[in-house]
C-alpha cells in the first residue's frame, strides 16, 4: 500500500511557515480555520455574498463571520447590497463583502498570525 504524501509547500505551511510565495490556492485549502480561508478569500479572490460562502469557503454565516472579521482583527469590508437568487432562483436581497484595499497589508499580518497560532498548538500537542 502506497503512503499518502504532502508536499513540501502544504507541508511548511501546516507548520507555521507561511510565506510571501505560498499560491493562494494553497493557503485557501490549507487555511486552519473558516474564518482563515473567509479571509484568504477575500484577500486573495475577491467578494462574497451569503449565497457564494457556502460553495467557496464553507462559512453558512458569513453575515457573522464579516463582523468578526472587522470587530477582533480591525479590518475593514464594503458592504453592497444586491438582489442575488435564492436556492428556489427568486431574487432575493443579500449583501456582497469585499475586503477594502487598505486594509490588504492588515490581513496579510492576521493570516501569519492564524497560521502560526494553529502551528504551535500542533507543536505543543505533538
Amino acid at each position: 500500500m502506497k503512503k499518502a504524501t504532502i508536499s513540501e509547500e502544504k507541508r511548511s505551511l501546516s507548520q507555521g511557515n507561511i510565506t510571501t510565495n505560498a499560491t493562494p490556492d494553497v493557503l485557501l485549502e490549507t487555511a486552519p480555520t473558516k474564518i482563515a480561508r473567509a479571509l484568504v478569500y477575500f484577500r486573495h479572490f475577491g467578494s462574497l455574498n451569503r449565497f457564494e460562502a457556502p460553495k467557496w469557503v464553507g462559512d453558512t454565516c458569513l453575515n457573522s463571520t464579516i463582523p468578526v472579521l472587522e470587530n477582533s482583527y480591525g479590518l475593514t469590508f464594503e458592504h453592497l447590497p444586491e438582489k442575488s437568487p435564492n436556492n428556489w432562483g427568486a431574487p432575493c436581497d443579500c449583501t456582497r463583502y469585499r475586503l477594502l484595499e487598505s486594509s490588504h497589508a492588515r490581513a496579510d499580518k492576521v493570516l501569519a498570525q492564524m497560521f502560526n497560532r494553529t502551528a504551535k498548538r500542533q507543536m505543543v500537542a505533538a
